[in-house]
């Protein structure tokens, strides 16, 4: 075994990574009951049962480093699933004009949907994730970070979807909004034995906004937005 690999597989080592996991956990279940401004690190030091008043600081640095580390912790398996989705929808030849706007609906769901059951803090994390998108002022850059599946999933969607639901109305991100809210309100719930039915119907809902037309009306009140020289959206 190499000096490294001792060192690595040290007490202290293994201590230092069960108090940085321990504090996760905690600011997980916080995060996800009070929001993430709503509960205080002393508290969620005291749910870690960490009586060391650093000990917080020495591993995140603060609030934004905590909830980085809990986003970091389920992130790259949700991307990793949304991936495997996007190249299977390339693959089958569906792009372009005219494509089945289904399967992109259900890349933006399932990989999401899947932390619908795992134990360790992925219903938090739905309900986390979806205060973050949901706020009046959204933190998506602290949900859609560099090299985010989001990105292409973005991209693939946009040739299906007219200009005014990309440019104007941001439909893309609506739907982002109204999955993770679906996903987080199941999260906060009791756990069922089966949640197939739901994720279903929830790719049946994502796609039908993603597919929402621009009636006479909205598209009438746009132009006359447009013709007053009026801000955007």
């Amino acid at each position: 075994m190499t000096a490294h690999e001792t060192q690595a597989t040290s007490p202290g080592s293994r201590k230092a990574g069960d108090t940085r996991g321990t504090l996760i956990r905690a600011a997980e279940r916080l995060f996800a009951a009070k929001g993430v401004d709503g509960a205080s690190l002393n508290e969620i030091k005291r749910a870690a049962g960490q009586r060391n008043a650093m000990a917080l600081q020495y591993h995140f640095g603060d609030r934004s480093g905590l909830l980085r580390a809990v986003l970091d912790k389920h992130l790259p398996a949700v991307d990793a699933r949304r991936e495997v989705l996007l190249q299977q929808y390339e693959d089958s030849g569906d792009g372009g004009d005219g494509g089945d706007l289904r399967p992109l609906a259900a890349a933006l769901v399932l990989p999401a949907a899947a932390e619908l059951a795992d134990p360790d803090g992925g219903r938090e994390f739905l309900q986390i994730v979806a205060e973050l998108l949901n706020r009046p002022e959204p933190l998506v850059e602290v949900v859609v970070t560099q090299g985010s599946s989001i990105y292409p999933w973005r991209r693939l969607l946009e040739p299906l979807l007219t200009p005014e639901s990309t440019a104007v109305f941001h439909t893309r991100f609506t739907a982002m909004r109204f999955c993770h809210a679906e996903l987080a309100a199941r999260a906060a719930a009791r756990p069922r034995g089966d949640d197939r039915l739901f994720t279903s119907r929830l790719v049946d809902l994502v796609t039908a906004l993603l597919a929402a037309p621009v009636s006479e009306q909205t598209a009438r009140l746009l132009h006359e937005r447009d013709r007053k020289g009026r801000p955007e959206r």
